[in-house]
């Protein structure tokens, strides 16, 4: 097997931060003109090799290299970014990808033992107008065509009308799932966005899924009251049950290995300084793999919720604002990426995903899919001191490329 050029892509992810960053981090923001010129330079760095490119319904962009049988591993992320992002979020995956199909173009003279293809997924981030994972939910079928079609972003433009710019049509998105035909494995190379493989010492690790989430809101009432003249022990002050509850979740998610629960919200009304609060307002975000676990944290935070409210004289409502199921991905390929990553950098780790992802929406679609990750420095992301190391990065190339290697002889044994 000749090698990957790993240190090409770290030169272009350089080129491309160059073309589309700005002193506060990256802009590509998708259904934008920076990300379209993203798209556009990528577009470019593919004319020399021996492959078909198109966009899809959905405004997913596709580069084929056809192979021995019509099968096809798919090699994919996506180039957008959150407003002020990191230079890797993304990317990475984008470009490393090429990096393995210009690889397997050269040693097989573009002409694999099974089809090869390259997605860059639209509109992963969904910063612009809150709907994540919109390319790769189209392809999947999980797209929501008319919940989607009145969002606007924040300066009122309509979710369909920069579709529409950007020569996509809201209707006819689901018409990506066409590109499911002959997909057969699917692969995606991530930052983690985290700290767990740099508390471990490790560069990269073998992904086991996507965790579900539970997104509520939840609205303690109280009274209002003067402040200097309600004594302390009649006062019915909706964010004492609510300071209650964010304190709570954190023994909730600790006795679960890999949860997360997060308050990241509280609003108080009348919100003056001299008045107890007579209604709280507070986001609450639990997360696991596990969709039992997910399901007894959100049981457990709900009774809290309602101990805390009793005990300040108050009430409590909870409204669902969005929820996901886990998503577990492939065994067989999880094993595969571990024997990769081995290979490369000499240890491997198992971790679920937090955040989420395309491969979430991929495997969803009943395609065999794997992950990995690539260790984060200082755990950050979403911003512009987003980093990892490049050494680091020249070994998640070098996985993939053997992962996909590997791949491509378990499509043919299959």
């Amino acid at each position: 097997m000749m090698p990957v050029d790993a240190q090409r892509t770290v030169d272009l992810l350089k080129e491309l931060r160059g073309l589309t960053a700005d002193a506060d981090g990256a802009q590509r923001v998708a259904w934008s003109p920076t990300w379209l010129r993203a798209r556009a330079w990528f577009e470019e760095k593919l004319r020399a090799l021996p492959v078909e490119h198109h966009y899809d319904a959905a405004g997913n962009s596709w580069t084929t290299l056809a192979g021995e049988r019509e099968q096809a591993l798919i090699l994919g992320s996506h180039l957008d970014s959150v407003p002020n992002g990191g230079w890797l979020d993304g990317a990475l995956g984008v470009l490393a990808a090429y990096a393995v199909l210009r690889r397997i173009a050269e040693e097989h003279n573009g002409r694999p033992p099974v089809t090869v293809r390259l997605v860059d997924w639209a509109d992963e981030e969904g910063a612009r107008f809150g709907r994540s994972l919109f390319g790769s939910s189209a392809f999947a079928g999980t797209q929501t065509i008319e919940a989607d079609r009145g969002r606007t972003d924040a300066g009122g433009k309509r979710l369909e009308d920069a579709l529409a710019e950007c020569g996509v049509r809201m209707d006819g998105i689901g018409e990506a799932g066409r590109e499911r035909r002959n997909a057969a494995a699917y692969l995606e190379l991530h930052i983690e966005q985290g700290p767990v493989l740099e508390r471990l010492g490790l560069p990269l690790g073998a992904v086991t899924g996507t965790k579900g989430v539970e997104r509520h809101q939840i609205t303690f009432y109280g009274q209002e009251a003067h402040s200097g003249s309600t004594p302390m022990e009649v006062r019915r002050d909706a964010l004492a049950a609510a300071a209650k509850l964010a304190l709570e979740i954190r023994p909730i998610a600790r006795r679960h290995a890999d949860a997360v629960c997060t308050m990241g919200s509280v609003k108080t009304f009348p919100g003056i300084v001299t008045a107890v609060v007579g209604r709280a307002e507070a986001t609450l975000d639990q997360r696991d793999l596990d969709a039992e676990v997910l399901a007894s944290m959100h049981r457990e935070a709900r009774e809290k919720s309602e101990q805390f409210a009793r005990e300040e004289g108050c009430t409590v409502e909870w409204s669902r604002i969005w929820n996901i199921a886990p998503e577990r991905f492939h065994g067989e390929l999880i094993g595969l990426c571990e024997e990769a990553i081995r290979e490369t950098a000499g240890q491997s780790h198992r971790l679920p995903s937090g955040p989420l992802h395309d491969a979430a929406e991929v495997s969803r679609a009943g395609i065999p899919t794997a992950m990995l990750f690539v260790q984060s420095l200082k755990g950050i992301s979403h911003n512009k001191i987003e980093d990892t190391r490049e050494e680091h990065l020249r070994q998640a190339v070098e996985a993939l490329d053997r992962l996909a290697t590997k791949t491509m002889a378990w499509i043919c044994r299959a």
